[in-house]
């Protein structure tokens, strides 16, 4: 399967243009980053494949690991946002892809103004981080673009992506994904794995996969359904449904698995950039400046113990529980209702 999405990306495509359906192409930029954007070379961003937005908050002075950089656009849009102290490292396997991102990197020190920034590629499978000589603990954030679902081993990617993570650090990646179980059969297709459909997760299985790997509390930041564009191919995958969506895992020791309610808040003092007004931490968590927000022990953990936690007041600790955070999908399942008792058992 390696050396089928090697050609696949290599060879098959010259483009994002010879693309054969929808499922990798990137969404509309916000208007802060498509500065950035503007500055990229031509052939980079030619040779795009991601599915997502993959550019989280405070990026400044940090170590990024990109997976699956391809041909560089993410990495270099990354280090432009994490200044002259950051550091961002790419890994691919496919040497067509790397050779036009190692192909730019002297224009892009020169579009950016980096100094002392370091941008560097690697040639490497994203399962094997260890066999690149990556350290434990060595980065602040993992980035991926639609690349997770073209490994054969995802449980081995997840588990070197929290290897390499610091305490503190979060996963933040964006893939396709599917409402139910692909036929084993159709991921023998290089095409459909190729274009990210076959190789899909069912959802399900990624969230238990995550919790595996220790990402005990993965939080969806977004997602979007995806119509494929090509009814060939869509009847071939018929009726399963297709979405590509955004997470972000925390490296963070000891989260719950679910939402417990300790009576805890917390208060956005404002300050990251690019989020004035309200902070935006996943999709249930959008957490307006100076307003006490409710939160569960995990959020109240996600804030205090990432880079985030300059920028928020913390009320109350693990003293007292409550049970299940309201609105969290887990209710008490046991009735209410003492009409209902019976004096056998």
């Amino acid at each position: 399967m390696h050396s089928e999405v090697q050609d696949y990306y290599g060879k098959a495509l010259t483009g994002s243009q010879d693309l054969q359906t929808n499922a990798c192409c990137d969404q509309a930029p916000p208007d802060w980053l498509k500065p950035g954007l503007s500055q990229l070379h031509d052939e980079v961003v030619s040779h795009y494949y991601g599915c997502g937005l993959v550019a989280p908050p405070l990026l400044e002075s940090t170590s990024i690991l990109d997976l699956g950089s391809g041909s560089g656009r993410d990495c270099y849009l990354l280090a432009w946002l994490a200044g002259a102290s950051g550091r961002v490292v790419g890994v691919d396997m496919t040497p067509e892809q790397l050779a036009i991102a190692r192909r730019h990197q002297d224009y892009h020190r020169q579009q950016f103004g980096f100094r002392n920034n370091t941008v560097e590629f690697l040639e490497g499978y994203i399962e094997q981080l260890d066999q690149l000589n990556l350290a434990d603990d060595s980065f602040d954030i993992v980035v991926s673009n639609c690349v997770i679902n073209l490994s054969p081993d995802k449980e081995k990617v997840l588990r070197e992506v929290y290897r390499v993570l610091k305490p503190g650090g979060e996963f933040y990646f964006s893939d396709v994904y599917c409402d139910r179980r692909i036929d084993p059969a159709l991921r023998e297709d290089p095409v459909l794995y190729g274009e990210c459909l076959a190789g899909a997760l069912y959802w399900n299985d990624f969230l238990n996969l995550a919790k595996t790997t220790g990402f005990a509390d993965p939080r969806l930041v977004e997602d979007r359904p995806l119509s494929i564009d090509n009814d060939a191919i869509a009847a071939r995958l018929a009726p399963a449904k297709f979405y590509s969506a955004t997470y972000r895992l925390f490296k963070i020791d000891n989260l719950e698995p679910a939402c417990e309610d300790y009576g805890q808040a917390v208060i956005y003092k404002g300050g990251i950039e690019h989020y004035p007004h309200t902070f935006v931490l996943d999709n249930h968590h959008h957490i307006e400046r100076g307003r006490v927000f409710p939160v569960c022990g995990n959020t109240w953990r996600m804030l205090a113990e990432s880079r985030f936690a300059p920028y928020f007041e913390f009320i109350g600790d693990f003293s007292t529980h409550h049970g299940i955070f309201p609105g969290c999908g887990i209710n008490l399942p046991f009735s209410d209702d003492e009409s209902s008792q019976s004096g056998c058992c």
